[in-house]
């Protein structure tokens, strides 16, 4: 099964890559990798903003972290040229805005890992960090990069 089949399984459609609010590129390619810059959360297309352990809920934050997920997709289309050219989802980099007694950023994280394996099966399973932080650009509650490997 091809990928956009299995994304329209999820009843999920890609968004087009954003435009960078900064002096950044949203991905580069080097060899077969692809290092695609930190996504943030958006619901409704603004941006998902607050923080973990204040006003947003651990299953809030997963939610949010699916919704990057669904991003990042986006972005790895546009640098790979189809998602079938994807052969694995390498490295996974969370930073959830969260209170200092917040600690279930791995939890809040497993919302775009989770949909990683779904979509890509084995190939979607990764390395991962998950780190909580005062604050993300804009107020977002969650900002994820990715790295993947890719065929030409």
């Amino acid at each position: 099964m091809s990928i956009a089949q299995r994304l329209t399984d999820l009843g999920i459609t890609l968004p087009p890559v954003a435009t960078p609010a900064a002096a950044y590129l949203p991905f580069m390619r080097t060899g077969n990798l692809v290092f695609l810059s930190g996504h943030i959360a958006k619901k409704d297309g603004q941006v998902w903003v607050g923080q973990l352990g204040n006003n947003i809920t651990t299953a809030e934050g997963q939610q949010a972290a699916r919704a990057v997920a669904i991003d990042l997709l986006g972005t790895l289309q546009a640098a790979a040229g189809s998602l079938d050219k994807v052969v694995r989802i390498v490295k996974v980099m969370s930073l959830v805005n969260s209170t200092p007694q917040f600690t279930e950023q791995h939890l809040v994280t497993n919302g775009c890992s989770e949909l990683l394996a779904e979509v890509f099966g084995d190939a979607g399973r990764h390395a991962r960090s998950a780190f909580g932080v005062a604050q993300i650009p804009l107020g977002a509650c969650v900002e994820i990069e990715l790295i993947a490997e890719v065929r030409d």
